[in-house]
């Protein structure tokens, strides 16, 4: 079976992954606002008609949107061939030879560089730009776009049934646009919405600015869209009865993309029409169109202004909001008199060291003696939404999956941890046991030891520097003393630790040792 044959790239195309993402490389250059100025000045050109600038038009442009605008920089001040360069070797911009501009022959011998944009280039710009100028005004749902949806659907099917496939194309290609337009205002609107509520706790005022207009574009939106639902479907079953293969036939015919086989372009404008029809009547009685989730989701913003305006509202009137909440306990925080009240403190306020499962029961507790220790009762089976979320199975909908549980790993992983423990315990009482001054340390007697300074060095405060450091943990106690001019040398395998100022000892604490457990075979 043999393909089509591969025909040339053009364009966009020849732009691979690392040379598209270097067209926006002069967004974070040194001077970034400069060449921004300096693309702004050849997109104003090209709202001309001038599309390939010298030097000195690029001047000339840049110098009327320094008059009207303060930011922009003054072009007498800067290099403007290096920054065009500049602008060329990200993509941004091509560069020409114009030997035209040259009146005597010096003149013809010198580079008389013309740029323009790249296809590349100035779409990055557009992005770029679209993302600087964004503001709460694009992000708007658009009531009246309905009724043209709906003129532009009865000409689609006067015109096929004509057979005007020019007209055909020119309308297809319209309600294409426009419903890609209502799908991007949409996401934005509803985007923003999102953005409002986040933010609200830290300005309310801007959302108790807006919050008539947002109430008043929603309803007026919803009701519209409600209003014409059942007439643009009727529309569109009315345009597939003048005959759907003959439409998209006709507007591929008419579509001019030179680099597209026809075949592709029937595909396309096949996709498309599945798309519109998705929108506005799809193909079931009992499938939901676009347009219908759309109005649940408007129905469902409505809801949450009206909830966020009553937090607002409540939070205003009683003077608690989250961001007082949050003021007040950072206050407790700084007021707690030792590290112990602030961990108690933390504790109380978020939750997040007591365990979900301890609570949790198996699920035939006459099954499981009494006398059993948690080391020898069979695990007790956990849901997904439990650990994941702290929720009860049930609270959520649907029924929560069950995790599965590794019995071998677990064992295995819980031996080397008490192996690791009793390393860690018979070092630390070697260190009880021996003189610091004369024994070499190994590394798990190294490493039990820095453990402990570094437990004990945490404590310590600049207001109480004479105060005895002390640190516990696995059976054993370190005591640092204050002791200036004394330094304490400790010999370990990878070299002596010296301690400036301080006394070491260590000593036995059986109260910090760990309970050896052996693990069961099961």
């Amino acid at each position: 079976m043999t393909g089509q044959p591969s025909r040339p790239t053009f364009g966009l195309d020849e732009f691979g992954l690392d040379d598209r993402m270097r067209l926006f490389g002069y967004v974070t250059a040194e001077h970034r606002f400069t060449y921004r100025w300096l693309l702004r000045a050849f997109e104003a050109a090209r709202s001309s008609y001038h599309v390939m600038l010298h030097t000195a038009d690029v001047a000339a442009t840049l110098g009327a949107l320094h008059e009207a605008n303060p930011d922009c920089p003054d072009p007498a001040e800067l290099e403007l061939p290096r920054l065009l360069d500049a602008l060329v070797e990200w993509g941004v911009l091509d560069r020409g030879q114009d030997g035209t501009r040259a009146n005597t022959l010096a003149e013809y011998r010198n580079r008389h560089s013309v740029y323009q944009f790249t296809e590349a280039g100035y779409r990055a710009h557009r992005a770029v730009e679209a993302v600087l100028t964004a503001t709460m005004d694009d992000s708007t749902l658009s009531r009246l776009v309905f009724a043209d949806l709906l003129a532009d659907l009865a000409a689609l099917a006067a015109a096929n049934e004509t057979g005007d496939a020019e007209e055909v194309y020119r309308k297809l290609n319209r309600l294409d646009r426009a419903l890609a337009d209502i799908a991007e205002r949409a996401a934005r609107f509803y985007h923003m919405l999102g953005d409002l509520s986040r933010t609200n706790d830290v300005r309310p005022e801007a959302f108790l600015a807006h919050k008539d207009a947002l109430l008043a574009h929603l309803r007026d939106f919803h009701d519209e869209l409600q209003r014409y639902t059942p007439r643009l479907r009727a529309a569109v079953h009315e345009v597939e009865a003048t005959g759907l293969d003959r439409l998209i036939e006709a507007a591929a015919e008419a579509d001019e993309r030179l680099f597209q086989t026809p075949a592709q372009r029937l595909e396309d404008w096949r996709r498309r029409w599945q798309g519109l029809r998705s929108w506005l009547a799809p193909p079931g009685a009992e499938e939901t169109s676009e347009a219908d989730r759309l109005a649940d989701a408007t129905v469902a913003a409505i809801g949450d202004v009206l909830a966020l305006l009553r937090r607002v509202t409540e939070a205003r009137r009683g003077g608690v909001s989250r961001e007082s909440q949050l003021r007040h306990l950072a206050a407790w925080f700084t007021r707690v008199p030792s590290q112990d009240a602030a961990d108690a403190l933390f504790d109380a306020a978020f939750g997040l060291g007591a365990p979900r499962h301890v609570a949790v029961t198996h699920a035939d507790p006459e099954a499981i003696p009494t006398r059993l220790s948690w080391w020898d009762a069979p695990a007790v089976e956990l849901s997904r939404t439990l650990v994941a979320t702290g929720r009860e199975p049930g609270q959520g909908r649907g029924r929560p999956a069950r995790i599965d549980r590794s019995d071998d790993r677990r064992h295995r992983l819980r031996a080397d941890q008490l192996a690791r423990e009793r390393r860690l315990a018979d070092a630390a009482a070697v260190l009880a046991e021996e003189d610091l001054d004369v024994h070499r340390l190994d590394a798990e007697q190294t490493a039990v030891l820095l453990r402990l300074l570094d437990l004990a060095l945490a404590a310590r405060t600049g207001a109480a520097a004479a105060v005895p450091l002390a640190a516990a943990a696995h059976g054993v106690r370190l005591t640092l003393t204050p002791a200036p001019g004394r330094f304490s040398t400790v010999r370990t395998a990878a070299g002596r630790l010296h301690l400036d100022g301080y006394a070491l000892a260590v000593t036995a604490a059986s109260h910090t040792a760990v309970q050896r457990r052996e693990l069961v075979a099961v």
